[in-house]
């Protein structure tokens, strides 16, 4: 490794330990299923985003839940405090993952691709000052 990307690396690592966040990869979610859960909780401070997910319908709301308790485990394990009105869910992106390309049957000997797309969703915490 060159000194240049060392040096970033190690830039990329202070920065790190000042942030709190949580990844979840290959999540078996479509992109677009997962975004209107993601746009629900976004801004908002963390008792509230967990109010929201733990009572809204939909499949893909779980695992953001977990997520964003995975993240609130990080943030408690940096600072040793619980988290009070002052965090909230700075940014939570959706990124598609791999796609499992299947094929299925049709008439006149044909077949119909079937994409089963999966994601990728990073949580970042931060505190108001």
């Amino acid at each position: 490794m060159g000194k240049r990307k060392r040096l970033a690396a190690e830039k990329r690592k202070e920065e790190n330990k000042s942030t709190y966040f949580a990844k979840l990869n290959s999540c078996p979610t479509s992109p677009r299923k997962m975004r209107l859960v993601a746009d629900m909780v976004r801004g908002l401070d963390v008792n509230k985003a967990l109010g929201v997910l733990k009572f809204s319908p939909k499949h893909a709301s779980g695992r953001v839940e977990k997520l964003l308790l995975s993240a609130i485990a990080n943030y408690e394990a940096k600072t040793g405090a619980k988290p009070d009105e002052k965090v909230f869910v700075k940014d939570i992106m959706v990124d598609s993952g791999f796609q499992l390309k299947r094929l299925r049957t049709a008439p006149q000997g044909r077949g119909y691709r079937v994409r089963k797309r999966s994601n990728h969703v990073t949580l970042v915490l931060d505190t108001k000052n």
